[in-house]
């Protein structure tokens, strides 16, 4: 078990922040990008994304990560990835689905096949937010939707528990508890508690294991209610077993 300082997680964070404005400065969109005036955004716009390192207004940066249609959405994403990352950190991006649409707006941009540095200051910059957040009392953005944009920026979701389960710290146990109570409805009845765009039955099925495992000590000791506690318990009971088990919370789906 280890302990993570929350100061020294905000320092971290911050340089990794430091590290993406150093890495991508001077990037821009492809000089030929384009995008629908009519749904996206006007000629100046997109001008904008061809000037390097000029401040975009939220607007502008909103409609440009959550843009689907980029010819080189790659190119799109690095020249407003400094900014973008700092605008996630101070809470300033509104999610549509808890995390989902933010994580494929890094997924798209197929950042893991890029230049070695540049790859290395994005999974930094991931793996700072998420230790930060884990041991934030208030973190910007609530733990299992940050869970949801790593997995689905990265494709996979093992680090991120990994983390969370190596931590000896309440406040991340606190985090596990709300999170707990906001997944179980879904996976009580073997479902993803988000839309992943690929693997997530296997994802279901480590979330659940991981969770039936790790989940209850923590949660007794953070002083969770029973009927969460069971809830949890019964995510590892099959068949009908769980559907007739006294405790059973009476979902209606």
């Amino acid at each position: 078990m280890t302990r993570i300082d929350q100061r020294r997680a905000r320092r971290r964070l911050d340089a990794a922040l430091d590290g993406l404005a150093v890495t991508f400065r001077g990037m821009t969109a492809h000089p030929d990008e384009t995008n629908c005036a009519c749904h996206w955004g006007s000629a100046e716009d997109l001008a904008q994304l061809k000037v390097a390192d000029a401040e975009l207004d939220p607007d502008l940066l909103s409609r440009t990560w959550r843009a689907v249609d980029w010819t080189d959405h790659a190119s799109v994403l690095r020249r407003i990835l400094p900014q973008f990352a700092s605008a996630l950190v101070g809470g300033l991006v509104e999610p549509y689905f808890d995390g989902e649409d933010i994580g494929r707006s890094f997924a798209r941009g197929h950042w893991q096949q890029w230049p070695a540095e540049q790859a290395a200051a994005v999974e930094e910059f991931l793996r700072a937010w998420w230790a930060c957040a884990l041991v934030d009392p208030d973190p910007a953005m609530p733990v299992h939707e940050l869970l949801v944009l790593n997995t689905e920026a990265t494709g996979t979701l093992s680090p991120w528990l990994g983390t969370w389960e190596a931590l000896d710290d309440p406040v991340a146990d606190r985090h596990l508890a709300e999170a707990a109570a906001h997944w179980e409805y879904d996976l009580l009845v073997d479902q993803l508690p988000w839309y992943a765009w690929e693997q997530g039955e296997e994802m279901c099925a480590e979330l659940t294991a991981w969770l039936v495992r790790h989940a209850p000590p923590r949660l007794r000791a953070h002083g969770a209610p029973e009927d969460l506690l069971h809830r949890i318990r019964l995510l590892g009971v099959t068949g009908p077993d769980r559907w007739d088990d006294p405790h059973w919370p009476g979902h209606r789906y």
